[in-house]
């Protein structure tokens, strides 16, 4: 078969090489799955470059968390899945339910990865895809599905109908958390330095759209023209947290995401002024995907794939994530 690999002591995304394995075969409690949908996310930048937990690869190895295929062989003792069943990846490989579990993580170099032709996994780290998704857009589902889902649904004040969510940008969690947002009755601000990209916002069901370049002090602008946000998905991390801050309604939860913007931790205190909390957000576990694809099942949703590359160019998918011209999920297809 062949898989993409990245090799010990990686540095960058342009270390990226492909290569012909063995076909793997199933364990006990295994299952075999053929993707043929990937999706990349900013976690796997950091990844490529050594910069993710852990440090640097310390051995060649398949990248990426996220993908959607078919099962192609089972071993002994699976049950609850056949040959032929269309099923994604589940980004932690043993976190079913529960609080948070620190467990091993598809595509770190210390786990599986996908993006290879067949890929080994417990019958328990795939669940089926959304009935309404097809496979491009469930691989977009593992990781920056599961966040969104986390930040708007899960911990102990989950989203409402007529409440104001935030999205910062216009990444892949951003546009997911925004169509389930929509879906379940919400009221959408969106963020972006492009006007373009707010446009493209807009048409997917963005009900306010702010130019943070026009408006560097969005966060206040959100509270005065909007009352607030009571959802805020940070996914910008120290260099957009004070803003965000800023943007809470009364007892608004901050969903803290990402760390794609640096700079210096904010003053803490501003949350009081609002009754307002942080919460930390690191994808999210299995029974959080299977709702997720209830929910996005029972809403008959589908969500934007920005690119699409051949299996062939997936080093060209990454350089095009990774650019100014990326729009949600950049994805890699054998379709």
């Amino acid at each position: 078969m062949r898989a993409w690999l990245l090799p010990e002591g990686s540095d960058g995304f342009d270390k990226l090489y492909m290569d012909e394995l063995p076909d793997p075969e199933p364990g006990p409690g295994q299952v075999v799955v053929a993707p043929s949908a990937w999706s990349i996310n900013y976690r796997d930048f950091a990844v490529a470059s050594g910069k993710y937990f852990g440090g640097a690869l310390t051995q060649p190895s398949i990248p990426l968390s996220d993908g959607a295929g078919k099962v192609v062989a089972t071993g002994e003792g699976v049950k609850s899945l056949r040959v032929g069943d269309e099923v994604q990846s589940l980004f932690f490989q043993g976190w079913l339910h529960g609080p948070p579990k620190m467990v091993p993580a598809l595509g770190d170099g210390k786990a599986p990865g996908m993006l290879a032709e067949k890929v080994v996994l417990d019958e328990h780290g795939v669940i089926p895809i959304a009935r309404s998704l097809d496979m491009e857009q469930a691989a977009c589902m593992p990781c920056a599905g599961v966040t969104a889902w986390n930040a708007l649904f899960e911990g102990g004040n989950p989203l409402k109908a007529g409440q104001k969510v935030l999205v910062l940008g216009s990444g892949g969690v951003s546009l997911i958390a925004l169509k389930l947002a929509k879906a379940a009755g919400a009221e959408v601000i969106a963020t972006s330095s492009s006007d373009e990209k707010l446009e493209q916002v807009k048409a997917l069901g963005a009900d306010h759209v702010v130019n943070y370049k026009d408006t560097p002090e969005w966060g206040a602008y959100v509270q005065e023209k909007f009352g607030g946000a009571n959802k805020i998905v940070e996914v910008g991390g120290t260099g957009t947290l004070a803003q965000s801050m800023n943007a809470c309604a009364p007892l608004a939860e901050i969903a803290l995401i990402g760390v794609l913007a640096d700079g210096t931790p904010p003053e803490p205190r501003g949350l009081m002024f609002t009754g307002s909390s942080i919460r930390g957000i690191f994808v999210g576990s299995a029974s959080m995907a299977s709702e997720l694809n209830a929910f996005v099942d029972k809403h008959h949703l589908t969500f934007p794939v920005g690119k699409t590359f051949a299996f062939e160019d997936a080093d060209k998918a990454y350089a095009h994530g990774w650019g100014p011209d990326s729009f949600g999920k950049t994805v890699i297809s054998l379709n």
